[in-house]
């Protein structure tokens, strides 16, 4: 026990130590340690990460609607919590390297975006993130979207201090007019991350960017028929999921330091098969990521002249969620047209908390046939890949496509290390397509008819 004004051994230890500690809690557990002594009462001033977050400092209770009055209370609590740990730094010289809040759109915003605003101009603040939500998160209405449009460019009108000095926004639920989105990008000139969640300017309407500073642009379920990217010489991680236009989703202008290629999309029959070869222009990406969603493949297989010039530098690729109605042949083209990749990941399943079944899907416009369009021819019967290292399949199948397919890659990467095969991974909601392990008899046999007549190297793992 700790006689009388014995300090604890914990406030003994150095200010970044316990620094560390205190960053590793909540805002509400830190703000919260101030009560403990003196010397844990000076540590909001020192924090290098204030997260402030929606509900933080509120009981945890079980999900329902929300309510306008319980949007007025959270974003109250956030406006005290700002203000109480911000305003304990008043007068610090140490610098806050993140600053993050999280609220919803409303008439309490401003407040909080000036108090940000008067840290920004009054302390050192490296990064400010902001992640602004709406009362109703998913299916709005047209009128919702124009509704939560004019609140947010009111509150956007009303802090462009705040705006200007933001390093990340996240955004959603917004039809905004065709002049904003040069706004947004005009005044938030320091941005590097942008994320828009449904978000647009009118159904099927044409969102130009055009930012000297974006690294990171993420545009999700989104009614704009196409993204330009005009000039963004800084942008590195592209990510599109779900677009609804049947041409391409995006077309690329002056984007030189383009690495990272995500797109995630539910194929329908009005979809056009992508080729990449143009979708990418004359980028030279190193990952890219295709989620098909269980649904039509929409890529189309082109030869290595066409994709060379924009896969040469290509490392990693991951093709997820690709049908079980589907032959995996097909992707055999991108080994063709990218001679220095590196790893290959590929996920087999039928998703089916995710699919569409029944009446609602003959309503809509779903492709019947899963892998129409994927005819695709070798350039070279002879055909070898020198750098491939690794190949990931998961939903593998003790099924005679899956073994061909697994032995056409061993034969054309002669210098394959490792060949990882993973049945099917299922999820959560899917619980009834959980496969298991892999029996030893079933690793035995796989084992066996891949190998057969092989000179390969390659080791053929089964992880759980």
């Amino acid at each position: 026990m700790m006689e009388d004004n014995e300090v604890d051994r914990l406030s003994k230890l150095p200010d970044d130590v316990l620094l560390n500690i205190v960053e590793r809690l909540e805002i509400a557990d830190a703000a919260r340690t101030t009560i403990l002594s003196t010397r844990w009462k000076q540590i909001p001033a020192i924090l290098s990460k204030v997260v402030i977050v929606v509900g933080s400092f509120e009981p945890k209770h079980e999900r329902r609607k929300i309510t306008s009055d319980d949007i007025v209370r959270a974003n109250a609590t956030v406006l005290e919590a700002a203000r109480c740990i911000l305003g304990r730094r008043a007068g610090s010289l140490s610098t806050i390297h993140l600053l993050c809040m999280q609220f919803y759109l409303g008439d309490e915003s401003v407040f909080i975006g000036q108090t940000v605003a008067n840290t920004i101009a009054t302390q050192k603040v490296a990064s400010v993130d902001f992640t602004i939500m709406t009362k109703v998160r998913r299916n709005c209405s047209v009128d919702e979207l124009l509704t939560y449009g004019r609140q947010f460019m009111s509150f956007f009108g009303s802090c462009p201090n705040t705006f200007g000095g933001l390093a990340r926004l996240t955004l959603e639920n917004l039809r905004l007019g065709e002049s904003d989105f040069p706004k947004i990008f005009s005044i938030c000139n320091q941005l590097e991350f942008l994320r828009f969640q449904q978000c647009d300017a009118g159904n099927m309407s044409l969102l130009e960017v055009e930012h000297e500073q974006l690294r990171e642009l993420l545009i999700f379920c989104s009614s704009i028929k196409r993204v330009a990217l005009k000039c963004v010489p800084k942008l590195t991680i592209l990510k599109i999921n779900a677009f609804m236009s049947p041409e391409d989703p995006f077309c690329l202008g002056y984007v030189p330091l383009l690495q990272t290629v995500t797109i995630i999309n539910t194929g329908l029959s009005r979809h056009k098969m992508l080729k990449l070869s143009e979708l990418l222009g004359k980028t030279a990406i190193s990952t890219l990521h295709l989620n098909f969603k269980c649904e039509k493949i929409w890529v189309k297989p082109e030869g290595r002249k066409q994709l060379l010039p924009v896969f040469h530098k290509l490392r990693l690729v991951n093709l997820i969620n690709i049908s079980e109605e589907c032959d995996l042949t097909w992707t055999m083209f991108i080994l063709q047209g990218a001679p220095a990749l590196k790893e290959l990941c590929i996920m087999v399943r039928d998703h089916l908390c995710e699919m569409t079944t029944g009446e609602v899907r003959k309503r809509f416009t779903y492709s019947e046939k899963k892998d129409k369009g994927l005819e695709w021819e070798p350039s070279s019967p002879d055909f070898k890949h020198h750098n491939l290292a690794e190949l990931r399949i998961y939903g593998f199948q003790a099924e005679d496509r899956f073994m061909r397919y697994a032995r056409n890659v061993m034969e054309a990467a002669v210098n394959l290390e490792a060949m990882n095969l993973y049945r099917n991974p299922g999820c959560d909601k899917c619980k009834h397509t959980l496969s298991g392990q892999w029996t030893w008899t079933e690793m035995l046999l796989i084992r066996n008819k891949i190998n057969n007549g092989m000179s390969s190297h390659a080791r053929i793992h089964f992880p759980s």
